[in-house]
């Protein structure tokens, strides 16, 4: 048996494929090789991913989704959970905007871009929109057996992992030993939801690292671009309690995995700044 399928099937059958999912899921990465796929396959799908990454990273979206003063643009990158099947993330126009499409039916997915390491800028400013046509009326973010959502936006977080308690170091050791990444520290979701209200925080069932604030709830603001400028520091405050370490990654989700149902969105461009914006968020690409 081909050694990281080894490593799959014993983190599987120690931990169970729930917290592997939700590993996967947290830290926003993928299996490299999945059960039962020879070196062939895997080939191909290697080339199929770099080929949908050069057409994603390459979009106006992408280029305009970044860190405001950052050095260079980063890489956004798909990322697939093993088999499951993914949400279908496309670069798009919708009214009027630039976007990214999210489509789900039963997908899971998601997509991210990795700040560097030593980047000098640590953002406290996130700024973006979102479009939503219909919610998911079977969905409840409470019940870990139904908890999609048609619009998340991600914010995860570095810190002192020796304050993770043994049962998130566990996660975090496993997901490091299936995918060659930790968990995040701490994992921010900004959701659109249709069962709680606006600034309803929800822990995660596995571990205390993975929070969801509502920010946008119910079907009035459906069928239109809501634009949204949040302080993640006084988020993660709200949420966590404590003052947030340096930001590791952005991303959006579009999932519908557990309810099986058929779903989308548009996510407009998003941008990371030090500072608070004052100009609209599509205005331009401007770094200061």
């Amino acid at each position: 048996m081909h050694p990281a399928r080894s490593l799959v099937r014993t983190a599987r059958q120690r931990f169970g494929l729930a917290l592997l999912s939700l590993s996967l899921l947290a830290g926003c990465m993928t299996v490299s090789r999945d059960e039962g796929e020879d070196e062939g396959e895997e080939d191909a799908h290697h080339a199929m991913l770099e080929a949908e990454a050069a057409d994603l990273s390459g979009s106006a979206w992408a280029q305009l989704s970044q860190v405001v003063g950052g050095e260079a643009p980063g890489t956004w990158v798909h990322r697939r959970y093993g088999r499951h099947k993914p949400t279908v993330y496309e670069p798009a126009v919708h009214e009027g905007r630039l976007a990214m499409h999210a489509r789900s039916d039963a997908g899971n997915s998601t997509l991210r871009l990795r700040l560097p390491t030593d980047a000098v800028v640590n953002p406290r400013w996130l700024t973006f929109s979102w479009f939503v046509p219909a919610l998911n009326e079977r969905a409840d973010l409470k019940d870990q057996d139904i908890d999609d959502a048609v619009a998340r936006v991600i914010v995860t977080f570095d810190g002192d992992r020796e304050r993770l308690s043994v049962r998130d170091n566990m996660l975090s050791e496993l997901a490091n030993l299936v995918t060659g990444e930790p968990l995040p520290f701490a994992t921010l979701m900004y959701v659109w939801d249709h069962r709680y209200p606006v600034g309803s925080v929800i822990p995660n069932p596995h571990t205390q690292r993975i929070r969801k604030l509502v920010i946008d709830s119910g079907p009035q603001r459906l069928n239109q671009w809501v634009d949204q400028e949040r302080d993640i520091e006084a988020d993660f405050r709200l949420v966590f309690g404590e003052l947030p370490g340096r930001v590791t990654a952005m991303g959006v989700m579009t999932d519908s995995n557990n309810t099986g149902e058929r779903v989308s969105a548009w996510f407009g461009p998003m941008m990371l700044s030090p500072r608070r914006s004052s100009e609209p968020q599509l205005a331009s690409d401007r770094k200061d």
